[in-house]
């Protein structure tokens, strides 16, 4: 494949990106090198590879649920700044 400054343009465009003029001819050198890294890759045989799915062999420990009681509301308004007895009053952030 290869990459001129109309492609890059093309895809600066596509992505909403303004690349200055005097900073195009590195941006079509970094991305000839990217696509020939790319077609190198796909030199290798692969046949017989598995996909990874990990990049390690670590895998998630998760504890399993336990279902604990709840907090009294009096309990839970102890300790707020501000409040009513039954709701925990906070500043208003939106203006109408």
């Amino acid at each position: 494949m290869q990459v001129d400054q109309k492609l890059v343009s093309h895809l600066a465009h596509l992505s909403r990106l303004n690349v200055a003029p005097d900073k195009m001819d590195k941006l079509v050198v970094d991305m000839q090198d990217l696509v020939g890294f790319v077609e190198k890759l796909n030199e290798l045989d692969t046949t017989g590879t598995p996909p990874l799915m990990h990049m390690g062999d670590s895998v998630n420990v998760l504890r399993s649920d336990e279902i604990n009681g709840s907090m009294e509301r009096e309990e839970a308004l102890k300790n707020a700044p501000s409040q009513n007895g039954v709701f925990i009053k906070v500043p208003k952030v939106i203006n109408k």
